[in-house]
């Protein structure tokens, strides 16, 4: 399937109505944050925001974001969204800036090599099978809180598989209470609210002295046997670049934050929208288990299982296409520019919206529809109009990492239960930076073999 190639538009751009005095567009954003920017491009390709004394700009052309996201020395990772994460994630991979990047991308690509994906593979269809172990027959289970501790065992026996599960239950709860806090303070719409002696801003400063101090420990651990355990720490400490150079035990423990929090909420909200999307599609859920009862006749999927689970890798496509867990994420310019016609002065935030691009029906037909074959004819879209990974050289280095657990998850799952969501009551995103749902209730029913 050749690339969709788009043709070069006269870009607009704009000043969003309905700022109020003082707050500009603020409520808005934070009243209804998803609807309010899904309507932006009606106002044109590079929308300005008013968020209380700041300016941010918003581009909402797929071409305006194919150039936020490769050309990261002009629009460097930054802004409101990501100076706020970085107090939690550190000078991680995910969060470094443009200088220090290329260095860590190199040292860390080993980690993900497609040569140590069988490996971890292994290690998640252990992690899958013991947590939906203790399930019975007609549970009912909080849906998102069961896939975050899916995700989280997951991840952290990835991290570090020579850890035993008790000893991870500290970092899991943890990380818990860090990503949830996280998607809290990107959303505030007034410095140092984060700083007041709140009890949910002490839990989250617990939880990050906990995160710490755990992870410590575990480096220093890894350190004093220096055995290769086949693991993402393993590699960790064992990178070196072109001068014989490895990470230092800061620089580690700031990837291994990044690799823990990021992996986990992605894969765990992707996992729980995916549920709600087949409960009220059946008729994609019958041919999904059709699937899974060929290939697997009940027992967990495995790495050499994916490529005769192609619908399922669909599934967790379209799922992405319309919940991309990071929604909204920002830059910063760091040079006076020209974006989209407009002078865009340095210092400047510019955010884009996978959650926007996704839902353009110029982009994706009927786009709120859960349509798991378009992927059948659009399985190379035009740069910048699916980007639930990023794009260009800051392009997600565990796409393929998070990509096979969720359909591993999927896949064994589904093969053995049928996930029904409480009906009446609609499953809604929380206001946070990634796209989480709020709790909601799910019934297990054992599948017949």
């Amino acid at each position: 399937m050749p690339t969709r190639v788009l043709p070069t538009p006269r870009f607009t751009a704009a000043t969003a109505p309905g700022a109020l005095p003082l707050l500009g567009h603020a409520p808005a954003l934070l009243r209804r944050p998803h609807a309010f920017v899904a309507g932006l491009p009606a106002h044109g390709d590079l929308v300005r925001l008013r968020l209380g004394p700041l300016d941010a700009y918003v581009a909402c052309h797929p071409e305006l974001v194919r150039r936020l996201l490769t050309q990261d020395r002009t629009y460097d990772k930054g802004g409101l969204v990501l100076d706020k994460a970085r107090e939690v994630f550190g000078e991680g991979l995910a969060t470094c800036p443009a200088a220090a990047h290329r260095r860590q991308r190199r040292l860390l690509q080993p980690a993900f090599h497609r040569d140590r994906l069988p490996g971890y593979a292994a290690l998640m269809a252990e992690e899958i099978a013991a947590t939906t172990a203790p399930w019975r027959d007609g549970d009912t289970v909080d849906l998102p809180a069961a896939m975050y501790r899916l995700a989280t065992a997951v991840t952290a026996r990835c991290l570090f598989a020579a850890h035993d599960r008790a000893g991870s239950l500290p970092l899991h709860e943890s990380a818990d209470v860090i990503t949830r806090g996280v998607g809290r303070r990107v959303m505030l719409p007034l410095p140092g609210l984060d700083r007041l002696p709140t009890p949910g801003n002490r839990r989250f400063r617990r939880a990050r002295q906990t995160l710490r101090e755990t992870t410590e420990q575990l480096i220093a651990d890894y350190r004093a046997t220096g055995t290769d355990h086949g693991d993402l720490l393993s590699v960790l400490l064992g990178a070196q670049d072109e001068d014989g150079q490895g990470l230092s035990d800061a620089e580690i423990h700031d990837q291994v934050v990044t690799f823990l929090l990021a992996g986990t909420e992605t894969t765990a909200a992707t996992l729980s929208w995916a549920w709600t999307l087949l409960a009220a599609n059946p008729a994609v859920r019958r041919r999904l288990h059709a699937e899974l009862d060929t290939v697997l006749d009940g027992r967990p999927a495995r790495h050499e299982d994916l490529p005769a689970l192609p619908l399922t890798a669909r599934i967790v496509s379209e799922t992405l296409r319309l919940h991309p867990p990071a929604w909204l994420l920002s830059r910063t310019v760091t040079t006076a520019t020209e974006l989209g016609g407009h002078r865009v002065p340095a210092g400047a935030t510019i955010l884009f919206s996978p959650y926007l691009l996704h839902r353009r029906a110029d982009l994706f037909p009927c786009p709120d529809r859960f349509d798991p074959d378009r992927w059948l004819t659009t399985a190379h879209p035009a740069p910048g109009t699916y980007t639930p990974f990023g794009l260009g050289a800051r392009r997600c280095i565990g796409d393929t990492f998070g990509t096979t657990e969720a359909v591993l998850a999927i896949a064994t799952i589904a093969a053995r239960w049928t996930v029904t969501p409480t009906p009446g009551r609609p499953v809604r995103p929380t206001r946070s930076a990634s796209l989480i749902p709020r709790p909601f209730a799910a019934t297990l029913t054992r599948r017949p073999r």
